[in-house]
C-alpha cells in the first residue's frame, strides 16, 4: 500500500494530465461522434452526383502511328472531353483519337461539359476557375494541377474539380466536406496535412493518455475504501498467524 505523500503525487498528476488533455479528448469524442452520425457517401458529394456517366463509344479511332509524336509509348488512355475523343499518352499529353493532333490542355468551356457528365442536370454554373498551385490545408490537396475549380450556386458552397490536363473529373467539395475534414485534421492533430497518423503530437498525447488512465486506476486503487478495508484486515490476519507460530 502506497503512502499517502505518494497518493497525493499521483492524485495531483492525474488532475493535471486531465486538464492538459481533456480538451483535446473532448475533441476527439465530438470528432468520433460526427464521423459515426455522418453518411460518408454524402461527406464524398455522392448525392451531387449523376450515378453512373454516360459512357460514348467512338468508332474510326486512328492507331498511335498516326499521332503527331515521335516518342515511344508507355501507357495509353481513352477519354473523351466535350463529346471528342482523346488518348492521353504516357500520363502526360493529349492527342486528338481521330485527327492525331496534340492538344495543350482543356479549356473553361470543355471543363465545364466534362462537369456536366458527371454533376446533377438541375445545378447551375456560378463560376469557374483556374488554379495553380494549393496548399497543404486546400480541399483539393493532392490532386493534378492545374485544375479547373467549378462553383455552383446552392447554399452548400458546392465546388467541382476537372484537371486541366487531360480534362478528367477529380471530385467533388462542399460545406459538409469542409467540416469533415476539418474535424479530421483535429482528430488525426496532423494540422499540416489532415492524413499523417505519425505526427509526434498525436504519439505524445495517445502516450500521455494512457498515463493519465493508469494514473486513474492507480488512484482509485489507493484511495478506495474496500481496497484499504482489505488490506487492513490481511494485515490482521498475517499479524495473527505471527502470533501463533
Amino acid at each position: 500500500m502506497v503512502n499517502r505523500h505518494t497518493a497525493l503525487k499521483i492524485r495531483k498528476t492525474h488532475r493535471y494530465l486531465g486538464l492538459f488533455l481533456g480538451i483535446q479528448f473532448l475533441i476527439w469524442t465530438i470528432s468520433g461522434l460526427y464521423f459515426s452520425w455522418t453518411d460518408i457517401d454524402e461527406i464524398h458529394g455522392d448525392h451531387f452526383k449523376k450515378e453512373k456517366p454516360l459512357e460514348t463509344a467512338f468508332s474510326n479511332l486512328i492507331g498511335t502511328a498516326q499521332l503527331e509524336t515521335n516518342q515511344a509509348i508507355a501507357s495509353l488512355e481513352l477519354l473523351e472531353i466535350a463529346g471528342e475523343p482523346y488518348y492521353w499518352i504516357n500520363g502526360e499529353q493529349l492527342y486528338h483519337a481521330n485527327s492525331g493532333a496534340k492538344k495543350e490542355g482543356i479549356t473553361e468551356k470543355e471543363a465545364i461539359t466534362v462537369a456536366e457528365r458527371y454533376m446533377l442536370p438541375d445545378l447551375e454554373v456560378e463560376n469557374i476557375e483556374k488554379i495553380e498551385s494549393v496548399s497543404a490545408h486546400h480541399e483539393y490537396r493532392g490532386k493534378p494541377l492545374p485544375a479547373y475549380e467549378i462553383s455552383y450556386k446552392t447554399d452548400k458552397n458546392l465546388k467541382a474539380y476537372v484537371a486541366l490536363n487531360n480534362g478528367a473529373f477529380q471530385t467533388v467539395r462542399h460545406r459538409d466536406w469542409r467540416w469533415f475534414d476539418f474535424l479530421w485534421m483535429t482528430h488525426t492533430m496532423d494540422y499540416k496535412g489532415r492524413d499523417n497518423f505519425n505526427t509526434l503530437v498525436l504519439r505524445a498525447f495517445s502516450v500521455l493518455g494512457l498515463i493519465t488512465v493508469l494514473s486513474g486506476f492507480l488512484l482509485w486503487f489507493t484511495s478506495s475504501p474496500s481496497i484499504r478495508k482489505f488490506n487492513k484486515k490481511s494485515k490482521k490476519n498475517n499479524t495473527e498467524a505471527l502470533k501463533n507460530k
